[in-house]
């Protein structure tokens, strides 16, 4: 049985890079090899930069994004309100 391949982190810049070399024309086999990279791999990077699949994020921008998703239902909670106050002192005005 052939032995696992130790876990390697791949940059933002190199996965950019990977990605750019598939979009611009190569074949995407052709890159994975030359780069190291199993091909199904290279394909979920490629993936995800065309908006397949689980985006590539990073924790910090998560966690940003947590807090952005509580901002924007909070400010549609009180459009909400205010859209309902707006209708209830309309039905009550002459």
């Amino acid at each position: 049985m052939s032995e696992k391949r130790p876990y390697r982190a791949h940059s933002a810049e190199f996965k950019a890079e990977a990605v750019k070399m598939v979009i611009d024309g190569e074949r995407a086999t052709e890159v994975a090899r030359k780069l190291g990279l199993s091909p199904s791999l290279l394909a979920t990077w490629v993936g995800a930069t065309r908006g397949k699949g689980r985006p590539m994020v990073q924790g910090d921008e998560t966690a940003e994004i947590r807090v952005l998703k509580r901002e924007l239902a909070k400010a549609q909670m009180e459009r909400d309100i205010l859209k309902k106050a707006v209708a209830f002192f309309a039905k009550e005005s002459p």
